[in-house]
């Protein structure tokens, strides 16, 4: 866990991407060359990009790993993954404020740091498996908070529906999350490779002066020191990963896992205040 403070314009996006896996044949580079290149544009009409890397930066699976097969044998091995995710990083490295580990990625603590040293290297925060990143301004106050962590588990749902069933994986992202920290508006996790996005509810409810009934929605303070949970942003930031490969049977087949939308979220910040956050969906 780190606690980080991070200065932004008060107009600006947050790039979250995870779960690139690097060097893994399902891994997809189309989907990375699209996401390098809305990087270095404009979004939503501002330039003031930031990316937050929420871990599995490479495949980082040895012969050794239970899941490792004989395809895999194709594959760079887990120290060349780790200078191939460096270039990919170089050419949008000014972007990058904080990379987090994943479980991936600490599968080879026995041969160092290597996502710190990639953050070293890319001149950016490592972020350990879990931090909170306090968002400033230029005059330093404070904006809002985030909870950013690899993640853990899974998010599934067995119903029927389909709206059953994305309601279901919305609630399961939503207690993974809420009690890990209480003053973050923003809370988000990847591991999961879903791209999912909890928005903050607002309920209605009534008041009386006496002589009438009058009704309000529920609102939230981004910067309070107490945000309720059902008034914070949740978000499971989605992947770089195919489940299906031409001639490969991958781990995730074997596992039985459905597919994902390959994808990432942006978090769209004005005035200082989170608008929202955008699921981009990317068709490679």
């Amino acid at each position: 866990m780190r606690l980080l403070t991070i200065r932004m314009p008060k107009n600006h996006n947050w790039f979250l991407p995870s779960d690139k896996h690097t060097g893994s044949l399902f891994s997809s580079q189309s989907g990375w060359e699209k996401f390098c290149w809305m990087v270095t544009k404009s979004y939503d009409g501002c330039k003031n990009n930031a990316i937050a890397e929420l871990g599995d930066i490479h495949e980082a699976i040895t012969v050794d790993d239970k899941r490792f097969a004989a395809d895999m044998l194709n594959q760079p091995r887990p120290l060349e993954q780790l200078r191939v995710a460096e270039r990919e990083r170089e050419r949008i490295k000014k972007y990058y404020r904080v990379i987090l580990s994943g479980n991936h990625d600490d599968k080879l603590w026995r041969f160092g740091n290597l996502v710190e040293d990639l953050c070293n290297h890319l001149g950016c925060e490592y972020g350990t498996y879990t931090c909170k990143v306090s968002v400033v301004d230029d005059d330093n106050n404070l904006m809002y908070k985030m909870f950013l962590t690899h993640g853990y588990g899974s998010i599934r749902s067995v119903a029927d529906d389909p709206v059953r069933r994305e309601a279901n994986m919305k609630l399961g992202l939503k207690r993974k999350l809420q009690h890990k920290a209480a003053d973050c508006a923003v809370m988000g996790m990847g591991h999961t490779h879903r791209l999912m996005i909890v928005p903050p509810k607002r309920e209605l409810y009534l008041t009386d002066d006496g002589k009438r009934i009058s009704q309000h929605y529920t609102k939230y303070d981004q910067n309070a020191p107490y945000i309720h949970p059902d008034n914070r942003w949740y978000v499971n930031t989605g992947s770089f990963c195919r489940l299906y490969v031409e001639g490969v049977s991958g781990y995730a087949e074997r596992a039985g896992y459905d597919p994902m939308e390959i994808g990432f979220p942006v978090i769209r910040v004005r005035d200082g205040k989170i608008q929202g956050i955008d699921p981009i969906y990317l068709d490679v």
